[in-house]
């Protein structure tokens, strides 16, 4: 069963649509990147799937109940970091926490395991006791999650959620995101390409308002101009011969010469060549110092696709 559902969803600001007729689901076990430029109207889906913003048109159903007819019962379900987190600046963590607690209808042992739980999922235990405003903006990012995670919620919508994270942290969000995403569906904001690669099982690219790709990394990678490409080093000497002999196999798109000796052989069509380069250099008894298959870049497929025509 979809987690979430989404049909024909449009919203609009005066002139301005910015969310333009998209469809998609999301199942249970599923991380889904939701990629897109500034502007491109990510946020603003969030926002209309958690209900903090009625759609123009269109329908969403989260875990079964409609977003507009049941928006209590999707809000029970979803826990929702929203973009920047807005917290009551006052506030210590220790209070926000209890006080989100208390709306989300946690008592006695439950609310306090539920709370220590989260805290340190979340390692934000030394900071428990100070104000909002004093935290960094890791922490308060850090301290948004904790709430969105405190009730356990089936369906995790979080804009951009590493925003403000040093690399440890970064990957500790991550591993988290990862082992809870087995029994929940998970959906990311975010602008950090290798997150998607680290943690997401799909991505959905939007521009425009508009759904511009629906894939798997893996299936995004194999659009990089760059993919099954074959980088390698031989001695200086030989460079030249190599890249003739190179040049010439039929799956091969063009050879670069770098510096040291290094060349990039890049495949027609994504297609497998380590093979073939590897018999014609032994043919021609090119000794080679190193050699490595490149998967592609996602910036590269993002820019092609959100900037082509």
């Amino acid at each position: 069963m979809s987690m979430i559902e989404i049909e024909n969803l449009t919203r609009r600001f005066g002139p301005i649509t910015a969310v333009d007729d998209i469809s998609f689901s999301v199942e249970c076990g599923e991380v889904l990147g939701f990629l897109g430029p500034n502007g491109a109207g990510k946020s603003t889906t969030m926002k209309m799937i958690t209900g903090f913003l009625a759609p123009s048109s269109g329908r969403i159903r989260v875990d079964g109940f409609d977003v507009l007819r049941d928006p209590i019962e999707v809000k029970r379900r979803v826990g929702y970091l929203p973009e920047g987190a807005p917290l009551w600046p006052d506030m210590t963590a220790a209070g926000f926490l209890e006080f989100i607690a208390g709306v989300r209808g946690l008592r006695g042992a439950a609310r306090a395991d539920r709370i220590a739980g989260v805290v340190q999922k979340t390692q934000i235990g030394t900071v428990m006791h100070q104000t909002l405003e004093t935290l960094s903006k890791g922490f308060k990012r850090r301290v948004g999650l904790a709430q969105a995670l405190l009730h356990d919620p089936n369906i995790l919508i979080l804009d951009e959620p590493t925003d403000g994270l040093d690399p440890n942290q970064k990957h500790e969000v991550r591993e988290l995101i990862s082992a809870m995403s087995k029994n929940k569906a998970i959906v990311i904001s975010t602008h950090i390409l290798e997150e998607v690669e680290a943690v997401c099982t799909r991505a959905i690219i939007i521009a425009n308002g508009r759904i511009v790709a629906d894939a798997t990394p893996d299936e995004l990678l194999a659009r990089s101009d760059r993919h099954n490409a074959v980088s390698l080093r031989v001695d200086g000497d030989a460079a030249q011969d190599a890249r003739q002999a190179l040049a010439a196999l039929p799956l091969v798109a063009g050879v670069e010469s770098l510096d040291a000796g290094r060349l990039f052989v890049r495949a027609r069509d994504g297609a497998s060549i380590l093979a073939d380069v590897s018999a014609v250099l032994r043919e021609r008894a090119i000794a080679v110092d190193e050699i490595h298959v490149a998967r592609g870049h996602l910036d590269e497929v993002f820019r092609d696709i959100t900037t082509g025509p």
